[in-house]
């Protein structure tokens, strides 16, 4: 229905909205690293096997992604991606 009347530009179910939902969670985790740097964040369902939601997970510093099964090789590939696109341009998560 999101797509059909072109509310939103993907499946909320199935994309990240980083715009809403992404920058909750970076406030998230910037709050609660501030408190306790070690605490491990991540994020589970079927956000944790897109590509760009696991770049955008990478970029926040999220500890780890999980998601269903079909999806580990994309979501490896991705997050692997994700940290080497960050090594090359000499950027750190936070």
């Amino acid at each position: 229905m999101y797509n059909e009347k072109q509310i939103l530009q993907d499946n909320p179910f199935e994309v990240l909205d980083v715009k809403g939902v992404g920058r909750l969670m970076e406030l998230a985790v910037g709050w609660g690293r501030g408190t306790r740097p070690d605490m491990k964040v991540g994020i589970c369902g079927e956000h944790g096997g897109h590509p760009a939601s696991i770049k955008f997970c990478h970029r926040i510093g999220l500890t780890y992604v999980s998601c269903s099964g079909p999806r580990v090789p994309i979501a490896r590939l991705a997050a692997a991606h994700a940290a080497l696109t960050e090594a090359a341009s000499g950027t750190q998560s936070l």
